[in-house]
């Protein structure tokens, strides 16, 4: 192990150790300008240690789960996962893993210590869905840190049980009826901002972020389908809304639509073009500029006045836009949810939209692996896994129909 030296260097002081040979040949890490002796000697010990380490700034033996956490964010979720799951994952360590684990010592957490703690998430009233995401980023976190940090030998977290869910706790797969749909329909009829992106919704069970983001260069009128490409997402350190990745790769899909959808998009092209003359060089045009963030690229979107020069920046048409032409964000569709729910009393979010399109195709007889495909789901297990009950009735219909056909003479 290297020794760490220590000599005064005219009116300075300097510390020295033994690094790894390169070549064959020893190499010295020097660093000196200390004003005392101890002041040298314990940058040494310092700069040691973090060598020791790899370059790290604390003992993997010492380090709090807290930091630990930190650190896993940073030096790999960070770098490696799209942006809407980095903030997926940030928002569960900051208010599931952190208070409840963070005092502990990376290498005290023992299963015990991990079982107990998933049982009490459960016991609270937790969902499955909400359990199993918390239980997943712990899970990868303590993974990385037994390979490729090597903090610890193993994850204790394979050794935990998940509670067993009743089916009658199981968070439900909230819906609405086409009565509940048409009462919200005449709630944000076709003059507001939000009719647009309610009936896209509806008719191809895209997520918010997806259909907030589409543009007109993604749909083609020909052939009746959207591209879906990409998603509006915010970025909580600047603030700033982005064109970014959808969740996963298989949710880049091009969609099939019928005519009724068709034909208001038509509508919504011609009006947004004359809302565009009518409002002039006040008229609002969405812009963006590739920023790169995390190793990642993005579109950062920002909103100019008509009469601005704009000559390094990328013109969005975007279809989902206020009248004015400016952004509508998925800031302003929460505040729909909080109509519909309170004033029109119906149990609804923009994603109750997604399962009911995909909840009628299926009890209506789609093939479910077309379902899949329509919804961008990665695998039909997913599909199969989200939409039980509806596929349990449509298994029920094709057992009555097969039952009358047997009848028949």
């Amino acid at each position: 192990m290297s020794e760490i030296n220590v000599r005064k260097r005219g009116q300075k002081w300097q510390y020295q150790f033994e690094a790894a040979k390169v070549e064959g040949k020893r190499k010295q890490i020097t660093k000196s300008g200390f004003n005392t002796k101890k002041e040298a000697l314990d940058a040494g010990v310092k700069a040691l240690a973090e060598y020791n380490n790899s370059g790290l700034h604390f003992e993997p033996s010492e380090i709090s789960m807290s930091d630990y956490l930190d650190y896993w964010l940073e030096n790999y979720v960070e770098l490696n996962l799209r942006t809407n799951t980095i903030a997926g994952y940030k928002g569960i360590v900051d208010n599931y893993l952190k208070p409840k684990l963070g005092i502990y010592k990376l290498k005290s957490l023992t299963p015990s210590i991990l079982q107990n703690y998933i049982n009490k998430i459960y016991v609270n009233g937790s969902s499955k869905s909400n359990l199993k995401r918390i239980s997943s980023v712990l899970n990868l976190s303590l993974k990385y840190a037994v390979h490729p940090c090597k903090f610890i030998k193993e994850n204790p977290m394979q050794y935990i049980s998940m509670p067993k869910y009743e089916k009658k706790n199981e968070e439900d797969i909230k819906t609405v009826t086409l009565k509940e749909f048409n009462t919200i329909i005449e709630r944000f009829p076709e003059t507001t901002d939000y009719y647009l992106p309610l009936m896209i919704g509806f008719h191809t069970g895209c997520r918010i972020g997806e259909v907030l983001a589409i543009t007109w260069d993604d749909i083609d009128f020909k052939s009746k389908t959207i591209s879906i490409n990409k998603a509006l997402i915010f970025n909580d350190k600047n603030k700033q809304w982005y064109f970014g990745p959808t969740k996963t790769f298989t949710s880049n899909r091009t969609i099939k639509i019928g005519n009724t959808l068709i034909n208001i998009l038509k509508k919504f092209k011609k009006r947004q073009m004359e809302n565009k003359l009518k409002y002039g060089e006040y008229y609002k045009i969405i812009y963006s500029k590739e920023e790169l963030i995390n190793n990642k690229s993005l579109q950062r979107l920002c909103v100019l006045n008509a009469n601005i020069p704009s000559e390094d920046l990328k013109q969005q048409n975007v279809i989902c836009a206020r009248i004015d032409g400016n952004l509508l964000t998925t800031n302003g569709m929460k505040y729909v949810s909080k109509v519909v729910n309170y004033e029109l009393n119906i149990d609804f979010k923009f994603h109750s939209l997604r399962h009911t399109h995909a909840t009628l195709l299926i009890q209506n007889g789609a093939n479910i692996k077309d379902v899949q495909t329509r919804l961008g789901h990665a695998s039909v297990e997913t599909t199969l896994d989200t939409y039980t009950h509806s596929t349990e009735d449509s298994s029920r219909n094709t057992a009555d129909l097969f039952e009358q056909i047997s009848k028949t003479k």
